[in-house]
C-alpha cells in the first residue's frame, strides 16, 4: 500500500502553524483523517490531537506562443493540517 502522506508543506503560513504544535502535510486524495493520523503517529512517534482536511484547486494556466494558445490545468491536491499533543514535535520540521 502507498504511502498517505506525500510531502511536508513549507510555506510562511505552515512556519506560523508550527509554534501552534500543527503541522502541514501534502497527502493522497483518497486518504481520509483516521488514515492520516495513523500513518503521522507511527512515522513520527508522536501522538496527534487532530486533523483537518481540504481539497485544494488546481490552477488554471494558459501560455501563448506563436503557434497559438495552449490551456491546461494544475492537479487538485488534498491537504492536512495536523494538530500535535502538547509536548510532541516533528524533528523535521524544526530543522527546516
Amino acid at each position: 500500500m502507498p504511502s498517505v502522506l506525500i510531502r511536508p508543506i513549507v510555506t510562511e503560513k505552515s512556519t506560523i502553524l508550527r509554534e501552534n504544535n500543527q503541522y502541514v502535510f501534502e497527502v493522497a486524495m483518497n486518504a481520509n483523517k483516521i488514515e492520516i493520523k495513523k500513518e503521522v503517529e507511527a512515522r513520527f512517534n508522536v501522538k496527534v490531537k487532530k486533523v483537518r482536511t481540504m481539497i485544494v484547486k488546481g490552477k488554471r494556466k494558459f501560455m501563448l506562443t506563436r503557434r497559438g494558445r495552449f490551456e491546461g490545468k494544475r492537479r487538485d491536491w488534498k491537504k492536512a493540517i495536523v494538530v500535535l499533543e502538547p509536548g510532541y514535535k516533528i524533528d523535521i520540521f524544526e530543522n527546516i
